[in-house]
């Protein structure tokens, strides 16, 4: 399993273990930052079954023959929106309880962590939302967040770093605060919901392929929605397709 940061909790906790326990299949997770994940994949230098990225830009990297042909489609069954997780005990956390978050950004001294715009779709929409606000607001130092790669960091350490106060607030979806039991703002004036679209493929060439498609099944039967339900995500359905199926899975998605 090869799957975005954002949703070690869920994977390690709680889908993995369950399905183990359902199936007698054994769960193997890697993280990381979806895109990069995707590279990797198209690099083999790393082997998956399942890949589960955060929005669908990471499913067509690795579609078509100038990719690789490891993907030829993707069900894309659950949303989480973008938010503004911060430490409750940062000398920061009363300003966001009383003050719009675009300003709390731009108070001197605070420490923002973000992820990787360019490998990650979690830090896209991040710099998305800080230039739409910069604009909107007329607030400069939004600009400069965005643009500052010293608060740029791996998915997979961001929650532990938010945690352990090594930062004030970050850019998070809420199924990693939720998980991570750290309060939230929501971003308030976009101008459209920014949230990420999990997707989930099996990859071509599988080397355990019963056990793929059996996880693909799982995750979107009654206990894997029941779970994805549990640490806040909005759970599709019908799931919505691109691509054509494999027949092992005609019973659970249909292509379109």
């Amino acid at each position: 399993m090869l799957y975005a940061g954002s949703l070690v909790d869920l994977m390690e906790k709680g889908i993995g273990p369950e399905f183990d326990a359902a199936t007698g299949y054994s769960f193997q997770g890697r993280s990381g930052n979806a895109g990069g994940l995707a590279n990797e994949i198209k690099g083999k230098t790393v082997v998956g079954d399942v890949f589960i990225g955060a929005a669908p830009a990471n499913d067509l990297a690795l579609e078509g023959s100038a990719n690789g042909n490891w993907a030829s489609w993707y069900a894309t069954f659950a949303q989480s929106p973008l938010v503004i997780g911060y430490n409750p005990a940062s000398r920061f956390a009363q300003d966001f309880k009383t003050m719009p978050w675009y300003k709390v950004l731009a108070l001197p001294g605070i420490l923002v962590g973000r992820t990787d715009p360019a490998t990650d779709p979690k830090g896209a929409l991040t710099v998305t939302a800080l230039k739409a606000e910069a604009a909107a607001q007329n607030e400069p130092a939004l600009t400069q967040l965005a643009a500052n790669t010293g608060s740029v960091y791996p998915e997979n350490t961001l929650v532990g770093r938010l945690q352990a106060g090594q930062l004030d607030a970050g850019f998070f979806y809420s199924v990693e605060a939720t998980a991570g039991k750290f309060p939230t703002v929501p971003l308030t004036g976009e101008p459209s919901p920014l949230a990420a679209k999990y997707t989930i493929t099996v990859l071509a060439g599988a080397p355990h392929l019963a056990a793929a498609d059996a996880f693909v099944k799982f995750l979107l039967g009654p206990t894997g929605s029941a779970d994805l339900a549990k640490y806040g995500l909005s759970v599709a359905s019908p799931v919505p397709v691109s691509g054509t199926v494999p027949s092992a899975l005609s019973g659970v998605l249909s292509g379109s």
